[in-house]
């Protein structure tokens, strides 16, 4: 459990690392991370692993700070920020 754990946190810390070196200056918050590797979780095998992390950080991006829900759960009632991010990670 220990090592299957600190796998997980090692995936996170080079997921944080690369997901945020692209695209405009934002600086990723510990809550960003959480949010897109649920994101993530939630799209596994919807598409190739690079699209569905582009999508997820790109809907990350377009949420406010202060949003409460999930990006799945924010994605259902924001349509239009949806459709530009499926485009810009290439969703098919």
């Amino acid at each position: 459990m220990k090592l299957a754990a600190a796998v997980l946190i090692a995936a996170g810390c080079t997921f944080a690392g690369s997901a945020f070196t692209s695209g405009p200056a934002s600086a990723a918050t510990a809550d960003d991370v959480k949010w897109i590797n649920q994101c993530q979780a939630d799209n596994k095998g919807d598409a190739a692993e690079d699209v569905v992390r582009k999508y997820c950080t790109c809907m990350n991006n377009k949420m406010s700070d202060n949003e409460t829900q999930s990006i799945t759960q924010w994605e259902k009632t924001h349509v239009a920020e949806r459709k530009a991010c499926d485009k810009e990670a290439g969703w098919k």
